[in-house]
């Protein structure tokens, strides 16, 4: 079975406490998680989260650089956004605020014609959260 368009996969330090942040913060859907060969770290997990798919990953230093991806504390921050094309952009970024995200950027309406504002997560990643404009 192939799966349509782009999926991001996060890297991550911690895969499980990051899965149950995403199903608490997102209402995120696990589909399935394969465990390292140590029992602790998840080597892959799929997610659903807004209609969507996510993968995931734990960081796995001790390989080095040659898989291209360290999670964003590795990196001092993360160069790419994951946004939420939302219904109810205030109930979706309030929930994630109450589950441990932080404000990058207040949820406002936007000139551009979209209530829009900017979290990261716990675990380094940043997510943007849209929706219609609030009356």
């Amino acid at each position: 079975m192939t799966m349509p368009g782009a999926i991001p996969y996060l890297t991550v330090k911690d895969g499980e406490a990051a899965l149950a942040f995403y199903e608490r913060a997102f209402a995120a859907k696990t589909e399935n998680k394969m465990k390292a060969d140590d029992g602790k770290r998840l080597l892959h997990a799929s997610l659903t989260i807004n209609g969507g798919p996510l993968m995931l990953s734990d960081d796995f230093p001790e390989f080095g650089d040659s898989g291209g991806t360290k999670e964003p504390g590795r990196l001092g921050g993360t160069p790419v956004t994951v946004h939420l094309d939302v219904v109810d952009a205030d109930a979706v970024f309030d929930k994630a605020v109450g589950a441990g995200a932080s404000i990058v950027m207040p949820l406002e309406n936007q000139f551009w014609g979209q209530r829009f504002g900017k979290l990261k997560d716990p675990f380094g990643h940043v997510w943007s959260i849209g929706g219609p404009l609030k009356k």
